[in-house]
């Protein structure tokens, strides 16, 4: 299937690792034009150069930094068509351990800027009669994941934005969807087990084993398989999928 994808130009956050080069890979594959964005410039240098990408440094916890990015991705490409809103996964937390300081400085790194790098580009599209964007969540957002609550909270928060603004803007070509990854074999999954090893005395392999056997296909996911699911929504042939949010989690969620 030709999804339509050459000479469509894409914008990934997060683009440097794990889901988002995920995501990046997918849609330079299928023939976009694509900037990865990322803090980190080794990595990030590296990541484009592997797909013959834009790199595009951004920290997005620095709010002047983001309201720079989206003009100068426009600039360095002449439009954005897709936007992929990814970022690196929040700290571990509990409800009940309260810290003004780290919940405002998530959301601001989480939240607040991808809403802003999206309001950025809309009207580009809504000229264009077309965009995509498309928000990178966690299967959280339906099944609260213990110890985890920041991301709990703001991915879901974030994805009520996505869903009320899909409905404002399907009229203009542009289609908003939310992306949940469950259990995916990166950096931050291994962080995770390796967190909970440390926290009960537990080896790490059996913990990951037993978070596999959790998983009806009872393995980890993969990046590319994220990525896939990425470039079929940024594709003209998912013109008829907005406001969704699709699991790509092996059939780990229940509801």
């Amino acid at each position: 299937m030709d999804l339509g994808l050459r000479g469509k130009r894409a914008l990934v956050l997060g683009g440097s690792t794990g889901l988002g080069f995920g995501a990046g890979k997918a849609l330079a594959g299928e023939g976009a034009t694509v900037a990865l964005v990322a803090r980190t410039g080794q990595r990030l240098d590296a990541a484009a150069k592997s797909l013959g990408s834009h790199a595009m440094a951004c920290d997005l916890s620095s709010p002047p930094e983001v309201e720079v990015l989206p003009h100068a991705a426009m600039s360095a490409m002449g439009h954005v068509d897709v936007v992929v809103l990814n970022g690196a996964g929040p700290p571990p937390l509990d409800a009940s351990d309260f810290s003004a300081a780290v919940w405002r400085s998530q959301f601001e790194t989480m939240l607040v800027s991808s809403i802003s790098i999206a309001g950025a580009l809309i009207p580009s599209m809504r000229d264009r009669r077309f965009g995509r964007i498309i928000l990178i969540a966690s299967t959280s957002i339906v099944e609260p994941i213990p110890g985890l609550v920041l991301s709990n909270a703001l991915r879901a928060g974030l994805h009520g934005w996505a869903k009320t603004l899909a409905g404002e803007v399907a009229c203009d070509g542009i289609t908003v969807n939310t992306v949940m990854p469950g259990r995916i074999a990166t950096d931050r999954t291994q962080g995770l087990d390796e967190a909970e090893a440390k926290r009960t005395g537990r080896n790490v392999e059996r913990i990951a084993a037993a978070s596999q056997a959790e998983i009806p296909v009872r393995r980890y996911g993969t990046a590319d398989e994220l990525g896939a699911v990425v470039a079929f929504l940024a594709s003209e042939r998912a013109s008829y999928v907005n406001g969704a949010r699709i699991a790509v989690d092996g059939g780990l969620l229940r509801n």
